[in-house]
């Protein structure tokens, strides 16, 4: 990613850019018109009956990072150029990446479909409503809210204790002010008054059964299964007691299949589904990825934040649950990150330090080293910026060499595919090296504290785990409730391997604070909180939302 003055905006260009028609691209796939649902002529949504029809037959490739920085590193960027780059090579190749939240989009960054030249387009209504799919997950996560609410009104007939209801509501925003709420204070007709809260969308769970569900039957299975509560004798009640899971499977019914729209280039990409890394699972969705995979040779798939949360997320969960397997890993750096995590303050990054680089680059070998204990071989693509000096470049080339990886420079936000052909021709050498032995990290019929120690040591680098004592009682009732031996989510700070977003690098030795362990029981794992961890962000002091606008022309500013 180098940044010279001739390359316009990500919004500019994405603008400018000429956009074949969707159905074009979706019967180049292979697909029916009786699989395809239009929504306009650059966007579409592909009927799961397409993918009952096929076999997955493609070679799944996850593109992850480094612990994020201010100083950026652009995994969605080298996933849409190497997809590109695929392409120039003459492979069929698509990529599967989630759906951007209008939180992050209005918060803390603006845009979320790449960047430069490589981007997913139409990049505007991607970053907005796009299909609907974020609201059709509001919808039904509120109506179920909703009829909770309603029971307790009528009589509470199931005994539902009002201090154990842990179902909370949700809105696709960052919005401190709803982490925690009383609701109920319109009088005798106005309900039960009681303490609530709010989640945002992608960390609702009723985005990760979407996420991981493999058809419209599972999907009904898994949100009648979803725990709303507890009565007074810790008896679970579920959306199935409700009554509520058939409408919410109506409301959802649409949206469970997968969009299909473009890369800058004109070939495919699947967007599908928005979980967080760091509160839920963060990866797209299984039947996006199947139906890829049962349409191309070649399909990169990326996942939320650092190695540490979404890769982990991707192998232990997501590939668990879809009987995916994954045959290569690109982890993505930059020698600007790098410097950071080497103790560099952000105004000092252009300044030539490679001894701070080889420092920092402790976080990626450690990133590379978890990887491969999935049994999944790695190329480091590190997005080159103009300030990046040799000896830099020589230093992380000296530092994954000693990991046995290679480095490849990637310019694919300046030059697009083209800048990301030494990726990807190393990417097919992974593939040809037939070197993948997939494994998952813990056997999930492990006790929960052993799994989440296991996490902890091998992943994060901890010393030990200390179980506040709200997680302690979770370890012993969660089994009880049918979900002691379900994969374990982690949601800790993305910023850092501990629980603790000031320690860079590589710590070691630490203690990870576990303070509660949740169930979600429609996603079919418990979600374990380290540190401060929160499910609902909130907005900064001067967040995006204050740089964008339309203007009468109809043409957007401000999302990057």
């Amino acid at each position: 990613m180098t940044t010279t003055a001739k390359v316009p905006t990500d919004i500019a260009i994405a603008q400018a850019a000429k956009l074949r028609p969707v159905a074009e691209i979706a019967a180049e796939l292979g697909l029916a018109d009786d699989e395809v649902e239009l929504y306009g002529k650059y966007k579409a949504k592909i009927r799961l009956q397409a993918l009952a029809r096929r076999t997955p037959h493609g070679r799944l490739v996850l593109v992850t990072g480094i612990n994020p920085t201010p100083a950026g590193e652009g995994k969605s960027t080298v996933t849409v150029g190497v997809t590109q780059a695929l392409r120039k090579l003459g492979k069929n190749a698509a990529l599967c990446i989630r759906e951007p939240s209008l939180g992050p989009v209005f918060g803390v960054k603006g845009g979320a479909c790449g960047g430069g030249y490589a981007q997913v387009v139409p990049m505007e209504d991607i970053n907005l409503h796009f299909t609907g799919d974020f609201h059709a997950i509001a919808s039904a996560h509120n109506l179920l809210s909703a009829m909770l609410d309603a029971h307790l009104h009528h009589g509470n007939a199931l005994r539902l204790d009002t201090r154990r209801v842990t179902w909370p509501r949700t809105i696709d925003m960052n919005d401190r002010a709803l982490r925690s709420i009383i609701i109920g204070l319109g009088g005798m007709n106005g309900g039960p008054t009681r303490e609530d809260r709010f989640v945002i969308i992608p960390g609702s769970e009723i985005m990760a059964i979407m996420a991981l569900a493999t058809g419209l039957e599972d999907l009904e299975r898994r949100l009648a299964r979803i725990i709303v509560g507890l009565t007074s004798d810790k008896t679970p009640v579920r959306a199935s007691d409700l009554k509520a899971y058939g409408a919410m499977t109506l409301l959802l019914k649409d949206a469970i299949n997968p969009n299909l729209v473009q890369t800058l280039e004109g070939g495919p990409a699947f967007i599908h589904c928005g979980p967080f890394g760091n509160i839920a699972h963060g990866c797209n969705s299984i039947v996006a990825t199947q139906l890829a995979l049962s349409l191309c040779d070649v399909v990169l798939s990326e996942a939320g934040f650092g190695a540490d949360l979404g890769a982990e997320k991707f192998f232990d969960i997501k590939c668990r649950a879809g009987g995916l397997n994954p045959e290569a890993a690109i982890v993505v750096a930059t020698v600007r990150a790098l410097k950071l995590h080497g103790g560099v303050p952000k105004d000092r990054l252009g300044v030539a330090d490679p001894a701070a680089t080889r420092r920092g680059s402790a976080n990626l070998r450690r990133h590379i080293r978890n990887v491969k204990k999935f049994g999944v071989p790695v190329i480091v693509a590190l997005n080159r910026f103009l300030t990046d000096t040799d000896a830099e470049l020589d230093a992380v080339r000296e530092e994954c060499g000693a990991e046995g990886v290679g480095v490849e420079l990637c310019e694919v936000w300046e030059k697009g595919g083209e800048g990301g052909i030494g990726i990807a021709a190393a990417v097919l050498k992974l593939l040809d090296g037939k070197g993948a032995k997939f494994k998952p990290l813990y056997d999930e019929k492990r006790p929960l504290r052993e799994k989440i120690e296991t996490i902890a040591k091998e992943i994060y680098g901890a010393g030990a785990v200390a179980f506040a004592p709200a997680a302690e009682r979770a370890l012993e009732q969660l089994p009880a409730l049918g979900l002691g031996e379900t994969p374990v989510c982690m949601a800790k700070t993305q910023y850092s391997f501990s629980d603790d977003p000031a320690k860079l690098g590589a710590p070691t030795g630490f203690t990870l604070q576990v303070r509660d362990i949740l169930p979600s029981a429609g996603a079919g794992f418990v979600v374990a909180l380290a540190g401060d961890i929160m499910t609902m962000p909130g907005l900064s002091k001067s967040p995006a939302a204050e740089r964008i606008r339309v203007h009468p022309d109809g043409t957007i500013e401000g999302l990057f």
